[in-house]
């Protein structure tokens, strides 16, 4: 194998299995960077997705050819219709990925979702409390059902429960009307 034909191989395979898809990704997402502390993740989320976004456009560029040729698609090398619609995805995926600011230096703002008003949760962390109030309420009424000869331990506890019981109401009705916005 001569030199030209193996540069030919690693251009047929980086069009066809990684640089639509990567180019792609790049326009979608640009704010993503291989930086920082989770580098290491990110990149393994731009390859993948570049790789299987690659063959998926080569699939479907492949099928819109054999579609739309009138005398169907045929894919031979003195004729790379197919390289030429990929190599023109590639192009027109990074002009746009730089349109957005992805091959920039300081990556563009992200669309980070609206932080809550001061004082306010989430309903991630309003459904996390409710599940540990829920587990603290069946703790306790496993103690009490359990016999203690200690009267002020079990009015403590009694007392406990009949918070936690209103709190769970209250973060409940927060809940409920939050839903109804």
């Amino acid at each position: 194998m001569d030199l030209s034909s193996a540069l030919e191989a690693v251009a047929g395979f980086l069009l066809v299995f990684f640089l639509p898809g990567y180019t792609v990704t790049k326009a979608l997402f640009p704010e993503w960077r291989i930086r920082g502390p989770d580098a290491y993740l990110r990149l393994l989320e731009v390859v993948t997705l570049g790789f299987v976004l690659s063959v998926v456009l080569t699939i479907l560029l492949g099928y819109l050819l054999l579609v739309g040729a009138p005398s169907g698609f045929q894919a031979y090398w003195s004729a790379p219709v197919l390289e030429g619609a990929l190599a023109a995805v590639a192009v027109g995926g990074f002009a746009a990925g730089a349109a957005r600011g992805s091959y920039a230096r300081v990556p563009p703002p992200s669309r980070a979702p609206p932080a809550e008003p001061d004082g306010e949760e989430g309903a991630w962390e309003l459904t996390r409390r409710l599940d540990r109030l829920s587990r603290e309420e069946r703790h306790i009424e496993r103690t009490l059902r359990a016999p203690t000869e200690r009267r002020s331990e079990e009015s403590a506890l009694r007392t406990r429960l009949a918070e936690i019981q209103a709190e769970t109401r209250e973060l409940e009705r927060r809940r409920e009307a939050e839903y109804a916005r």
